[in-house]
């Protein structure tokens, strides 16, 4: 009853829904509509169309589903790009930490996960307009491990050994060293306790330091200096 109250006193919220699924889009409008707190300002499926129509609404948050890191992520930057205050808050997500990642770096302010409820979903709403941000606790923790990895490799890659600009971390060698065992960015990902995002920058980032054209000729390559023995 005290948090039903505390959303009562809330400003009103201008919301945005954008969905494929119909019956999903209007069973949702249904009950954002039943708030007295929320106020459905345009009901949409995803299109390039929609985009002037969004911005003109001059909503507070847009709240969707449609992600899918190709053509809707570009549509949903170019809203965020507008320097229009709009929150994005994406719902019905799977646990994906690359496509997280990828969300966090369009600039979303919450994910929510295919179970999450309705209530949830209209606490994200006023989370959203506090500036707060919400996301699921394992992928939160994700993003802060692969944000702690970025810094030390950073930190490492700096500090080549014996000056050599080609020198790699011990990280990298032990990445290598599954990649020449013929294992996947998913094999890895398990055997290190990394993320598919993670591995994939680790050896993109090998790949470029030692001007490879492919994972298998970094590893070649990294063979032929002696680096790539058997710790």
């Amino acid at each position: 009853m005290e948090q039903t109250d505390d959303l009562k006193l809330s400003p009103q919220v201008n919301v945005y829904l954008l969905t494929e699924n119909r019956l999903l889009r209007d069973t949702l409008a249904r009950l954002l509509k039943k708030r007295s707190e929320i106020n459905v300002v345009g009901v949409s499926r995803s299109s390039e169309t929609v985009k002037d129509e969004i911005l003109s609404s001059h909503c507070d948050v847009v709240l969707t589903d449609c992600f899918d890191n190709t053509a809707r992520s570009t549509f949903l930057r170019d809203v965020l790009g507008q320097d229009s205050g709009v929150k994005l808050l994406l719902f019905g997500m799977n646990d994906d930490p690359d496509v997280f990642f990828n969300a966090v770096f369009l600039g979303i302010c919450g994910y929510l996960l295919k179970d999450a409820s309705a209530a949830e979903i209209v606490a994200a709403v006023h989370a959203a307009v506090r500036g707060e941000a919400t996301c699921p606790p394992s992928l939160c923790m994700t993003l802060i491990r692969h944000l702690s990895e970025k810094r030390q490799g950073k930190f490492e890659t700096s500090h080549p050994q014996n000056g050599d600009r080609k020198a790699l971390t011990p990280r990298q060698l032990q990445l290598l060293r599954l990649v020449a065992d013929g294992k996947t960015n998913k094999e890895i990902a398990a055997d290190l306790n990394l993320s598919q995002f993670t591995v994939k920058n680790h050896i993109r980032r090998v790949m470029r330091q030692v001007e490879a054209a492919s994972r298998h000729d970094a590893v070649s390559l990294v063979r032929a200096t002696g680096q790539l023995t058997t710790p």
